[in-house]
């Protein structure tokens, strides 16, 4: 699939070691910025029960899931704790003059 780069934010709209969520094409994605502020990309929903993961908690580079504590790897995208079984997708992300770009088309 080609790529596809739409803007998903400013840079500064994420808090370091956080985590937003944006949703484009009827899809949800999240928007991760790490402490040592790299943005990363997943799909927004636990494959879980389809919750926000925007709505959970960032710890290092691990996404809880706010329901029931799930939990993935946001810079692979693996699952790395019950109940959560099936790894989220993970999308190319760029910084270009403040605005954070997610290559969708990935």
């Amino acid at each position: 699939m080609p790529s596809q780069w739409i803007e998903a934010c400013q840079a500064d709209d994420v808090d370091e070691e956080d985590v937003i969520r944006w949703d484009y094409g009827g899809r949800t994605f999240a928007v991760y910025r790490s402490a040592d502020n790299k943005f990363y990309a997943t799909d927004g929903l636990c494959t879980h029960e389809q919750v926000h993961l925007a709505d959970g908690l960032v710890m290092g580079n691990i996404i809880e899931c706010p329901k029931h504590n799930g939990r993935f790897n946001y810079l692979s995208g693996e699952a790395k704790g019950a109940p959560a079984c099936i790894n989220l997708v993970t999308y190319p992300v760029k910084v270009e003059a403040g605005k954070v770009l997610v290559d969708v088309g990935a």
